[in-house]
């Protein structure tokens, strides 16, 4: 089980002697003997901490709020909680949501409770933990009793409770940019002392960037890999030169070709994705089947065909999100083994679907519309009038019920007066929408030009 606790350091987030993993042998992997002790000293993610960073601000400010940290592995979730902790001036425990229960979690809120000021407790992989174990924090974040920090890969919206959710901010971490991995491979030959003695030379970096694919833990510890390979193999006295071959070599003998937490996780995934979307069910089911060998997990491929349901097929075959939420409540009821049937079913019924994008391309197209101009006012007839005075200012005075006119239809307008007669939604050139498109026709005559 993993349980720390930390008291609140005044200079370093992460001691020295203080590692998440040390092997056998006592030496810490790469990536663990390289986490920065300062968020100064932390590379990427600007946009949270940079000198304008959100969360740059709240420690400006003097707090810090429960956040939610989402973003793929190797990103820095586990290292900017610490120092996150170090900055805000207080005491840090840790727990893991993959082996830590409801008992754990109320052994660290008790000990909180003693001590002014609360504690940042971080639990990782916080989408791990069951409703249960979500409502027992509640309380205490509720009353300061600890400031939250929860780490997850996965879509909060899904895997966290709504009443955790409105408690906490939520925070996206980005794959790292080129730049800062090129920084943290520089760090890593300048500072290591075990690369350092190595006198390691690199010849090229393209191919521990394409590997790593944005994750920093995946690019150490191959880098680390590599080094030591190429020292090994070197004669004594010769420069240790390591090449983009060297690279690919060693990286396909000692990395998984599908790492459910990496890069060819996403390649994965985007391949079947697309191969929904492009209606090929024999590709789609070739990379069904590599994900649920590799490990995948079954809620998240069964979360990926509701929004291509929705996404790629819409109201082409508006049967299709009905069958992938019953997909999606059927796999979790079943598991695996037997749960790979459900979603091989739901697989081939989506790729075999005709499909539409209509609704995506209107709605994706309208919000980037309201973040750019603004949300334009209501027309007075539709606004909603609850007291006299607002009725005596016109609202919903001119507002007509559909239902009292023939066919549950009379023409008026909906749209604020700057975006009359504008069309938002275009039908799919498909058998389903061709009848909306004929349906809006008639009720709107040439008014959106269907």
């Amino acid at each position: 089980m993993s349980v720390s606790l930390i008291r609140n350091l005044p200079e370093v987030a992460i001691p020295a002697q203080h590692t998440l993993f040390t092997p056998p042998g006592g030496r810490a992997p790469l990536a663990e003997r390289l986490r920065p002790r300062t968020l100064d000293a932390y590379v990427g993610q600007r946009h949270l901490i940079g000198p304008e960073g959100v969360l740059t601000r709240y420690l400006r400010a003097g707090r810090l709020p429960s956040i939610i940290l989402w973003g793929p592995p190797g990103v820095g979730k586990t290292t900017l909680a610490h120092l996150l902790a170090q900055a805000a001036g207080k005491p840090f425990a840790q727990l893991s949501a993959i082996s830590a229960g409801v008992k754990e979690l109320r052994e660290i809120i008790g000990a909180a409770e003693n001590r002014p000021g609360g504690t940042v407790l971080f639990i990782d992989e916080i989408h791990r933990f069951n409703k249960a174990q979500q409502d027992a924090l509640l309380g205490a974040v509720e009353r300061g009793v600890v400031t939250l920090i929860g780490a997850t890969t996965e879509n909060p919206s899904f895997e966290v409770i709504p009443a955790l959710l409105s408690r906490a901010q939520v925070y996206v971490l980005e794959p790292l940019a080129l730049d800062d991995l090129r920084e943290l491979i520089c760090r890593a030959l300048a500072d290591d002392e075990t690369l350092a003695r190595a006198g390691a030379q690199l010849e090229s970096d393209d191919a521990l960037l394409r590997i790593s694919g944005g994750d920093a833990r995946r690019l150490l510890n191959l880098l680390e890999i590599v080094v030591e390979a190429a020292a090994a193999e070197a004669a004594p006295g010769t420069p240790v030169v390591l090449t983009d071959a060297m690279v690919e070599q060693l990286a396909q003998r000692n990395l998984a070709r599908y790492d459910k937490g990496g890069e060819a996780h996403y390649d994965v995934i985007s391949a079947f994705i697309k191969s929904i979307r492009g209606s090929d069910p024999n590709a789609a089911l070739y990379y069904l089947a590599v994900m649920l060998e590799g490990g995948e997990e079954p809620k998240f491929i069964a979360r990926r065909l509701l929004i291509s349901a929705s996404e790629d097929i819409g109201n082409a075959n508006p049967a299709a999100l009905p069958l992938a939420a019953a997909c999606w409540d059927a796999v979790q009821a079943v598991g695996l083994p037997e749960g790979d049937l459900i979603l091989a079913q739901t697989t081939v019924y989506l790729a075999s679907s005709p499909k539409s994008n209509a609704a995506y391309v209107a709605i994706r197209g309208l919000r980037e519309r309201v973040r750019r101009d603004g949300p334009q006012p209501v027309p007075l007839g539709l606004r909603n009038a609850p007291t006299r005075l607002l009725k005596q200012l016109g609202h919903g005075q001119t507002y007509q019920y559909a239902h009292d006119f023939a066919g549950n239809f009379v023409p008026q307008e909906y749209l604020p007066d700057a975006l009359a007669g504008t069309r938002f939604y275009e039908p799919g050139d498909n058998p389903r929408e061709n009848e909306l498109r004929t349906r809006l026709r008639g009720w709107w005559g040439e008014k959106y030009g269907y």
